[in-house]
């Protein structure tokens, strides 16, 4: 039988606890809350909810599907597949930023030994890293939180520009990139805010975000100049973190056996325990 959004509704209502909301225990004809209770939770008439949960009245606004998400405290999924019965479309994206990574993802980072990899938001701020990160791309827990962000690095950091064998296009790539993934994930405000700062720092961010240019992110070549290591090569490549769409890990791979060689040297010679 095809799911109905009245249902839907009347499933989400039936398991909440009336008494963990305030409300009054006591005997009740059935579980959960009564109609009324999430039509005053929701900010709608009892009227209204009741016939969205008898199928009639028509489709309700996107307003009202977030009110009864709220009301009925709905997970991401179950608001998404809310507005799927009552739209037929996905909801638009709500942005939230993060600070960090879950100790089971940090350890999937710590796995990659010879391997920068790092997670970035969908504004490309850096929130996790491994060692081999720290070490060739950025020292990232020497920054403040704020500075951690691959667009300032890019465009603010003289020993990254440095670094970049092809700084130009380089630049030019993860600003097309970023403003792709921001869009995506709905990041309007925190975009406005990054843009704002970085184009009083640096007029050529200014002239390339001007461009509106856009691109994709996935897999590519990158060749780093390292102070300590000199040239290196690296494949790198975009994955997706499961149930965070707005979260992407990038693992860069080192082409050839002797740059795994000396890139495991000299992380090993960093990290303090670890074998050089």
């Amino acid at each position: 039988m095809e799911p109905s959004l009245g249902a839907f509704l009347k499933s989400r209502r039936t398991r909440l606890d009336p008494v963990s909301l305030g409300y009054p225990g006591g005997r009740r004809r059935t579980p959960g809350l009564r109609r009324e209770e999430v039509a005053q939770r929701s900010n709608i008439s009892p009227t209204w909810y009741t016939w969205l949960e008898q199928g009639r009245g028509g489709a309700p606004s996107a307003d009202v599907l977030n009110r009864l998400a709220a009301g009925l405290m709905l997970t991401e999924p179950e608001r998404e597949h809310l507005f799927m019965l009552g739209l037929g479309r996905a909801p638009e994206v709500r942005y939230t930023a993060v600070d960090g990574v879950t100790p089971r993802l940090q350890r999937v980072l710590d796995a990659f030994e010879s391997c920068p990899a790092i997670i970035k938001t969908a504004t490309w701020d850096v929130i996790a890293w491994n060692a081999a990160a720290a070490a060739l791309l950025t020292d990232y827990g020497a920054l403040p939180p704020g500075e951690r962000n691959i667009l300032r690095l890019i465009f603010a950091d003289a020993r990254v520009r440095a670094a970049q064998d092809d700084w130009k296009n380089v630049a030019r790539y993860v600003v097309g990139a970023m403003r792709a993934d921001a869009a995506r994930a709905g990041a309007r405000e925190e975009v406005a805010r990054l843009v704002e700062d970085l184009s009083r720092r640096s007029p050529e961010f200014e002239a390339m975000w001007r461009d509106n240019d856009v691109a994709a992110q996935g897999d590519g070549f990158k060749r780093l100049h390292h102070s300590r290591l000199g040239q290196l090569d690296l494949e790198f490549s975009t994955f997706a973190v499961d149930g965070r769409p707005d979260l992407a890990m990038v693992v860069y791979n080192p082409v050839s056996r002797d740059d795994v060689d000396r890139i495991r040297a000299y992380v090993g010679a960093r990290v303090p325990g670890r074998e050089p």
